[in-house]
């Protein structure tokens, strides 16, 4: 599995309905509020992202919120798997662990099912269980990036 197999893939997620990208745009700050909350009371949050990384993990929660509500507005699967594959360098390059990716997305999961109606869950859902099931193959895909930073792969 590669970056072809990561586009495939993600061009079989829909776009969602205005309705859905206009809820979850509007309830961004409410999104990023209770995702903050449940991770900084994680035992393990230091683990994850690096005591000093903190600050960098909440950073990186507000601007999932707005990539994320860019995609819904305007579905790109390019940009989608291109930007993905970058967070997974950048910020594994800063300490994060692969492993928070799974707890951040699980977070997420409930997060958005607490936060959002179930009309607009069940669209969005699917773009969280796509980044989800993929957690492997953008480890790998960025795993490669990160040994050949300079390489076209």
């Amino acid at each position: 599995m590669d970056k072809n197999y990561l586009l495939k893939t993600a061009n079989q997620l829909k776009q969602v309905s205005i309705e859905a990208s206009s809820e979850y745009s509007k309830k961004a700050e409410i999104l990023t509020a209770k995702m903050n909350i449940i991770m900084l009371e994680r035992s393990d949050l230091e683990n994850l992202v690096g005591a000093e990384n903190i600050d960098i993990m909440k950073d990186n929660h507000a601007n999932h919120v707005r990539f994320i509500a860019s995609i819904l507005q305007n579905y790109n699967p390019d940009v989608l798997v291109d930007t993905i594959l970058w967070v997974f360098r950048a910020y594994r390059s800063h300490g994060f662990k692969t492993n928070y990716w799974s707890a951040q997305l699980n977070t997420w999961i409930l997060v958005i099912k607490d936060v959002l109606t179930t009309e607009c869950y069940a669209e969005v859902y699917p773009y969280y269980e796509w980044l989800q099931i993929n957690i492997p193959v953008f480890v790998k895909v960025s795993d490669e990036k990160l040994e050949a930073p300079n390489s076209a792969h």
